[in-house]
């Protein structure tokens, strides 16, 4: 994008991140020059990142013109919303803008990167703030975290209904209900466009309420007779307020495990949501209680190798065995993508003779989505009665679904973006104008990196490949000096490497013979002719291309 673009008059939406993949969202707005960002979170890597966890969206684009950048608003407190913000905000530099609990845990996640002097603004739902060319109207609506808002963006070009995350629980255990009234007012007044929420929009129906998880869970509790743990998002607040209640109900002590959770429920506690339920207690507490009276909540839900359940599950937790008849409910859904690492999970409790519970295995209602299904955005749109509808937040395939969706409903105009596309609002036809390259970064242990970085594709070239490394002192005359140093790994069998590493050291005796003909050759050359041949001979022997490394010294002696 030429920086014309961003003296041009006029209003843009350009997703960042979030728009056709779940997780990393990542939002600008564009009013005559000025910039609001909404929301900043993190995405899950999967095999194809090795020994990385944590994706996060570039804000190259931010950065490089961070003088226009007003402010970062945080929607909810959602680790795809939020968890990247201390990450990155260094690079931002500009004041966020949450709602109370939001607030409360950015916080937390700020000072555990040691940043203290963040501005980070406390809004009321219902407020409205004005950040540089926008009005921004913080609407409450009911979803699985508390105060989650909707956004209003309202400019001189008209205003923007950014939905956030958000379904129609008609009884929220935490938090408000979205009230349909306040989205009608929104809609008389006139809306340019509704970006909004995609996750659920292949599912017809209506999400439900969390009301009806609680009496879910205390069915399913009363069937078991061990321990019984049950794995959801640490954001999750409503769904831990449904286990409380369900475990009182059933007689059973309620147990936290892991750092995240304990995290959000210190923020819950600082704003009052959970001062109707009983003392959580944690895994010191459980040498004192019999397995059958206790219920363990974990983190992990999504297969998460380091999370809590996973470590449970093979065993790795000190504080916490499980036994043959105990049980483990997953209270969650798997997010597109994270199957085989849940399916991992769920076999090595299996394996052990735990009973494994999932949504699909009961009658019983132990999940509800907080995001809106069919009926719902349907309702949201006859409310809203957007010009044009942006579905972000999901796959393609739930956009695509959006999209028609919204069609069906008579809006308009719809346009599906990817991350990058840059959409011009108004003034004019609203249409997609041009795109800019995006890109995620990777938190790898101490530092942050292109996801793309070579060091990554070493690792993952390694993972399926193996590697192949040859260091070797030579005299004048090409003559090995010492004993050549030959090391592979995930080529063969522990007991072949030996024989294998001999047959490459012949390999480079027999190059080194053909090299003796032309001794003007340096080391660099030298090594890249030895490197060549070994890497072909291995693919002759085993069909694999490996990392080949060679080192060559060179001493006129």
């Amino acid at each position: 994008m030429s920086a014309n673009f961003f003296d041009e008059q006029g209003l843009f939406f350009v997703p960042l991140g979030g728009s056709e993949e779940f997780g990393a969202n990542l939002n600008l707005y564009i009013c005559d020059g000025d910039f609001l960002a909404i929301d900043c979170g993190l995405g899950f890597a999967d095999e194809r990142y090795p020994g990385i966890d944590l994706l996060l969206p570039d804000p190259r684009h931010l950065e490089e013109h961070k003088h226009r950048l007003k402010g970062l608003i945080i929607t909810h407190a959602h680790e795809d919303h939020i968890g990247a913000v201390a990450y990155l905000w260094e690079r931002l530099g500009c004041p966020i803008y949450a709602t109370r609990f939001t607030a409360a845990v950015l916080r937390k996640k700020l000072e555990q990167q040691g940043l203290s002097d963040v501005p980070v603004n406390i809004i009321a739902p219902g407020h409205v703030e004005e950040i540089g060319a926008f009005n921004v109207d913080f609407i409450p609506v009911s979803h699985s975290v508390p105060d989650s808002c909707s956004l209003v963006v309202d400019t001189k070009y008209g205003r923007v209904v950014h939905s956030g995350d958000w379904n129609l629980d008609p009884k929220p255990v935490v938090g408000q209900a979205s009230d349909e009234k306040l989205f009608r007012d929104i809609g008389k007044k006139g809306v340019l466009a509704y970006v909004g929420d995609s996750t659920n929009a292949q599912v017809d129906g209506r999400a439900g309420s969390e009301s009806d998880v609680e009496s879910g869970l205390a069915a399913e509790f009363e069937k078991c007779e061990g321990r019984i743990v049950v794995t959801i998002f640490s954001s999750n607040i409503g769904r831990l307020v449904s286990i409380a209640r369900a475990a009182q109900d059933t007689g059973r002590s309620l147990v936290i495990i892991g750092r995240s959770l304990h995290k959000m429920v210190a923020a819950a506690l600082e704003c009052g949501y959970l001062n109707d339920i009983p003392d959580f207690l944690d895994e010191s507490d459980l040498v004192n209680l019999p397995a059958e009276n206790t219920v363990l909540v974990v983190t992990g839900s999504q297969g998460e190798y380091r999370a809590a359940l996973a470590r449970i599950a093979r065993g790795e937790n000190r504080e916490v065995r499980l036994s043959k008849g105990d049980t483990v409910i997953f209270s969650s859904r798997a997010i597109p993508g994270n199957e085989r690492s849940i399916n991992a999970v769920k076999n090595n409790l299996s394996a052990a003779g735990i009973c494994v519970i999932s949504p699909d295995d009961t009658k019983n209602k132990i999940h509800i989505s907080g995001h809106p299904c069919r009926d719902e955005i349907a309702d949201m749109l006859s409310w809203v009665r957007p010009a044009c509808v942006i579905p972000v937040h999901g796959e393609r395939l739930q956009l695509d679904a959006h999209a028609a969706l919204a069609e069906g409903c008579q809006v308009s105009q719809t346009i599906v973006p990817g991350n990058g596309s840059v959409i011009r609002l108004a003034p004019g036809k609203t249409e997609i104008i041009d795109h800019i390259e995006t890109g995620m970064l990777a938190v790898d242990q101490r530092r942050i990196i292109p996801a793309d970085h070579q060091s990554i594709i070493a690792r993952r070239k390694l993972q399926y490949s193996g590697m192949v490394h040859v260091s070797l002192v030579l005299g004048a005359d090409l003559t090995v000096l010492g004993r050549m140093k030959v090391d592979s790994a995930g080529l063969t069998t522990y007991d072949d490497d030996e024989g294998f590493e001999d047959d490459l050291r012949v390999q480079v005796d027999r190059m080194l013979e053909e090299l003796r003909d032309d001794l003007l050759r340096g080391e660099d050359e030298i090594a890249e002719e030895i490197r060549i041949a070994l890497r072909r001979y291995v693919m002759d022997c085993l069909g694999i291309k490996p990392k080949v490394t060679v080192h060559v010294t060179l001493l006129d002696v």
